[in-house]
């Protein structure tokens, strides 16, 4: 398949860059700065601002797909702002290119705990982090409402991080998984790469939310 990824020098985009280059598909990374990226085969590397819509809309003309790990930084101030902007250059950009197929990387926080609870909305949940989880949150509000995208939106579980490639996960909807004992579910960011290109390869969640976890 030819698709293109946003987000692809970050923590999750970079494994998922890895994971589609390693499966033979042909990836074009939408990056403000090319040079951060380095060249290997199958990838070609196009200067847009993900911010512009029209930018957006060239840089995804005559892809198949895309997978967004679009996300301003955990320590930008701006976080929630900046991340509603970017996806409503993203969404809008896809459209004009006339791509249907948008797979969104999303948090953990919109997850449910309890019945008609979610995460993010805990007293415990982190204060740092909960401007990112509701712009992600509003995302999935906003896709739900969207008819004209065949898009998926992946949320990870709590414990997300560096660790080896098993190929092997557990596959949920929009309740946490539970975890070992008192542990939270977690994933290494690899496998969760796996999960995203597995979905792009043979859709499972078409218009729907799912999380992932070991």
């Amino acid at each position: 398949m030819k698709i293109a990824l946003i987000g692809a020098t970050g923590f999750v985009g970079s494994a998922v860059l890895t994971e589609l280059l390693s499966r033979g598909h042909a990836v074009t990374a939408l990056a403000r700065d090319p040079g951060k990226l380095p060249p290997q085969t199958g990838l070609q590397v196009v200067k847009a601002d993900v911010q512009d819509a029209a930018q957006v809309a060239a840089a995804l003309a005559g892809q198949d797909a895309l997978v967004s790990a679009f996300n301003p930084g955990w320590g930008e101030a701006e976080i929630h702002r900046l991340f509603g902007q970017g996806y409503d250059a993203i969404l809008a950009g896809a459209k004009r290119a006339g791509l249907q197929r948008v797979l969104a990387v999303g948090g953990a926080g919109s997850l449910e705990v309890a019945p008609g609870l979610q995460l993010v909305d805990t007293p415990e949940f982190p204060a740092e982090w909960k401007q990112g989880a509701l712009a992600a949150r509003d995302l999935l509000t906003r896709l739900r409402g969207e008819s004209g995208l065949a898009w998926s939106f992946i949320s990870p579980p709590i414990a997300l991080a560096p660790g080896a490639r098993t190929g092997t996960y557990r596959v949920g909807g929009d309740q946490l998984l539970p975890g070992k004992g008192d542990a939270p579910a977690g994933i290494s960011v690899a496998d969760l790469a796996v999960a995203i290109v597995d979905e792009m390869e043979r859709p499972k969640h078409i218009r729907r939310r799912f999380t992932v976890a070991h």
